[in-house]
C-alpha cells in the first residue's frame, strides 16, 4: 500500500534546492519567510522545491547480486490461506485488517526519523521503475528491504543506495547538517540562557529536533506525524469495534487516544494496559526503541555540558524509533513460554548484587510480566527493517518510559514465529554447512535451533532484570552494555533453572552450545551494531576465560563445564559498571573486550564460504490482501 501523498514533478525552473536558494539571496534575516513562500507557491503548482533527482549508487553487477535469492534471503509472514487467520472469529478478521492499515503507516513515519531523503528517493525510484530502469526497480527491491536509503549488511559494510545520502548519526531526527561540536555547543548555551525546559524537550525519547535561528527547537512525534497519527488512531478504533477481546480493546482506545495527543502520559496509561495483555486472540504493538540514535547521548561526553544537564536535572535519552507489529497470538506456543514465569523470581533472587538496586522483577512477589508467542501477519517501521538481521523478540516498554517510571507497570514479551522457525529443507541444509564450518564436530549432537529460542527467552526477560534505572550516563555504551547484560543472565541462570526442573540436563547442554556457535559472525560489526558488538566482546572474554577455543583453522571448540561460570563472572561485572553509571568506566570495559582476533577472522572467512546471505527481506501475503480490501 502506497501511503504517500500525490507524487510531485519536476520543473527545471526550480531545480534548486532550499540551502542553494538561500545562499544566493539575502534579506536581511527575511530569507526564511522568502523560502515559506516560495515553498507554498511550488506546492500550487505541483513542484517541490526541496526535491531532487538522485543517482544511483550500486552497479547492476552489484545490484543483481544482492537481490539474488542466495544472497537476499526471505522471512516470510503468515500466508492468506494459514489456518491461524481461518481460525479467527470473523470480529477479529474485520479487526486485523484496520491493524494492518495502522501499522503500515509506521513505515512512512519511521523512514523519515531514519534519514532525510528516504521518502523522496522511494518517489524517485518509483518514477525511475514506471519509465523502465532496471536498475531503479533493482534498488526499490533492497530499499524496501531495508526500508531506508541507508543500512549496513551481514558483514557490517554500510550500503549506501544514492550516492551522497550518507547514514547519520542523529539519523533524521536531528538537522542533516548538525555535527556533534555544535550541538554541543548550542545545548550549552540554550543552559546558560535559562532555556531548560527547552532543552529537556530536545534530549527526550520522542521529539523530532529542528533549527529555530540559532537554537534547536523540538517536535513531539504525535505533532510532527499528526495527520498519519489521526489515521492510525481512526484505523485503531474501528477494530476495536469489531475485536472480541475487550481488553485488547481498552488497550487500542487507549493506544487511539495517545495518538490523537502529544503527551506521553497517555502513552504511559496505554503501555501499562498492553503489559497486561495476556490471553487475547491478536496482537497489535506500536514499538519504540532508542537503539539507533547516536548523537542524543553523546551529551554525557562533554564534561561541561553534562554538568550543567546535571544542574538542571536533566537525563538525556536517546530518541524512539518506531515499529509496528501485527500478529495472531499462538496460544500452544504461548503456554510454552509462559513455563518460564514461574521461574523469574528465583532469576531475580539470584542477580549479583541485588540488594544494591531495584529490579523490575522482584524476588518475592508476582512478577509483573506477560509473554506470548504471535505469528506474525506485519512487521512494519523500525521492528519490520532487514539491516543484518531482523528481531525475533522484545521485550517492552523500555526503562525510561512513563508506564514504568511513573505508573510502576509491567512489561511485556512478544516473541516472533515467523521470524525465528527454520522449517524449509534448504534452511535445514545451509545450517548444517554453517555447522560443518566453524564447530567441533563432537559437539554437533549439542545443537538445537530451538535452544536458540529458548536462549532468547532467557535474554527478554533478562531486560527486566538488573538496575532498574541510573544507566543513562553510560551514553553510547548503554545499550551495548544492556544487550550484554541480558545475555549473561540467559546463560549465567542454566543451571540454576536446570536444578528447578525448567531445563533437563541435555536441554542445558543445548542451550549451551546453540549459544556459543550462533554467536559466531562472518565480520566485524561496527560501534553502533549493539547487539553485535556485544557479540564479539562475549567471544573474546570467553576465549581469555579458556571456556570456548578458536583453533587457528577457524574451528569452534567449546568447554561446556566453564561457560556458565564465565557467564557469571562477566555478569558480576556488568552489573558493577551499569551500577557506577559512568562513562568512561564503560568505555573502558567495552573497548577492552571489543577485540576482534585473527581466529575470529579465520572463523568468519569459514562462514563466509558456506553462507552467502548479505541482507533479508520480509514477504506478508497476508497482510498484503488485507491493505487491498
Amino acid at each position: 500500500m502506497d501511503i504517500n501523498p500525490i507524487s510531485k514533478v519536476n520543473n527545471s525552473n526550480f531545480k534548486s534546492n532550499r540551502a542553494e536558494v538561500k545562499s544566493q539571496l539575502s534579506f536581511n534575516g527575511k530569507e526564511d519567510n522568502l523560502i515559506m513562500e516560495l515553498d507554498k507557491m511550488s506546492m500550487m503548482n505541483n513542484i517541490n522545491i526541496g526535491k531532487k533527482d538522485y543517482e544511483l549508487n550500486l552497479s547492476k553487477e552489484e545490484l543483481e547480486k544482492r537481490t539474488h535469492k542466495d544472497y537476499l534471503t526471505t522471512k516470510k509472514m503468515l500466508a492468506v490461506d494459514s489456518p491461524e487467520y481461518a481460525e479467527l472469529a470473523e470480529g477479529d478478521k474485520e479487526a486485523l485488517k484496520h491493524l494492518v492499515k495502522a501499522a503500515t503507516v509506521l513505515d512512512k513515519v519511521n523512514m523519515q526519523l531514519d534519514n532525510h531523503h528516504n521518502l523522496a528517493f522511494k518517489e524517485y525510484l518509483e518514477k525511475e521503475i514506471s519509465r523502465g530502469n532496471e536498475e531503479a526497480k533493482l534498488t526499490k527491491i533492497l530499499f524496501d528491504a531495508q526500508k531506508g536509503a541507508c543500512a549496513l549488511d551481514r558483514e557490517s559494510n554500510m550500503i549506501e543506495l544514492a550516492k551522497g545520502v550518507k547514514m547519520l548519526a542523529g539519523k533524521a531526527v536531528y538537522p542533516e547538517d548538525l555535527e556533534k561540536e555544535e550541538f554541543h555547543s548550542i545545548l550549552i548555551k540554550m543552559l546558560k540562557e535559562g532555556k531548560t525546559e527547552e532543552v529537556a524537550k530536545i534530549l527526550n525519547q520522542r521529539s523530532v529536533v529542528e533549527r529555530s535561528g540559532d537554537e534547536l527547537v523540538a517536535i513531539d512525534y504525535i505533532d510532527k506525524f499528526k495527520d498519519d497519527f489521526l489515521y492510525m488512531a481512526n484505523e485503531l478504533e474501528k477494530a476495536s469495534e469489531t475485536s472480541t477481546n475487550e481488553d485488547f480493546n481498552e488497550f487500542l482506545k487507549l493506544q487511539a487516544k495517545a495518538l490523537r495527543t502529544a503527551d506521553p502520559m497517555l502513552d504511559a496509561y496505554a503501555d501499562k494496559k498492553w503489559a497486561t495483555l495476556q490471553d487475547t486472540p491478536l496482537e497489535f504493538t506500536i514499538t519504540r526503541e532508542n537503539y539507533s540514535d547516536e548523537m542524543t547521548e553523546t551529551v554525557v561526553e562533554n564534561a561541561e555540558l553534562k554538568t550543567l544537564l546535571d544542574n538542571a536535572g536533566i537525563v538525556p535519552v536517546a530518541k524512539d524509533f518506531l515499529g509496528g507489529r501485527v500478529g495472531i497470538i499462538n496460544k500452544k506456543g504461548t503456554e510454552a513460554i509462559l513455563g518460564v514465569k514461574n521461574y523469574l523470581p528465583l532469576m531475580a533472587k539470584n542477580m549479583p548484587f541485588n540488594d544494591r538496586y531495584e529490579q523490575n522483577i522482584s524476588p518475592d512477589k508476582e512478577s509483573k510480566q506477560t509473554m506470548v508467542d504471535a505469528d506474525l501477519v506485519a512487521v512494519t517501521g523500525d521492528v519490520g527493517e532487514f539491516r543484518a538481521g531482523i528481531t525475533l523478540a522484545e521485550n517492552l516498554p523500555n526503562d525510561d518510559k512513563w508506564s514504568i517510571t511513573k505508573l510502576d507497570g509491567g512489561r511485556r514479551n512478544v516473541y516472533h514465529r515467523q521470524i525465528r522457525l527454520i522449517t524449509s529443507d534448504d534452511a535445514k541444509e545451509k545450517m548444517q554447512k554453517r555447522l560443518d564450518a566453524i564447530l567441533n564436530k563432537d559437539l554437533h549432537k549439542y545443537y538445537n535451533d530451538e535452544a536458540d529460542h529458548w536462549f532468547t527467552i532467557g535474554h527478554e526477560n533478562g531486560h527486566s532484570l538488573g538496575p532498574k534505572s541510573g544507566t543513562e550516563g553510560l551514553g553510547k555504551y548503554k545499550s551495548i552494555i544492556e544487550e550484554n547484560k541480558a545475555d549473561m543472565i540467559s546463560l549465567a541462570m542454566v543451571d540454576i533453572l536446570t536444578e528447578a526442573g525448567m531445563y533437563t540436563p541435555e536441554q542445558r547442554e543445548q542451550i549451551i552450545v546453540t549459544y556459543a556457535t550462533d554467536n559466531m559472525m562472518m565480520s566485524k560489526p561496527t560501534m553502533s551494531q549493539a547487539h553485535r558488538v556485544r557479540s564479539v566482546m562475549q567471544n573474546y572474554y570467553f576465549i581469555k576465560e579458556g571456556a570456548i577455543t578458536i583453533s587457528p583453522e577457524g574451528v569452534l571448540d567449546i568447554n561446556i563445564e566453564k561457560m556458565v561460570p564465565t557467564a557469571k563472572k562477566m555478569l558480576e561485572e556488568i552489573i558493577q559498571i551499569q551500577l557506577s553509571g559512568d562513562f568512561a568506566t564503560g568505555e573502558k570495559y567495552v573497548l577492552d573486550n571489543f577485540v576482534w582476533t585473527d581466529e575470529m577472522e579465520t572463523l568468519a572467512q569459514n562462514i563466509k564460504k558456506v553462507s552467502k546471505t548479505l541482507n533479508g527481506k520480509v514477504e506478508s501475503p497476508l497482510a498484503d490482501k488485507l491493505l487491498a480490501e
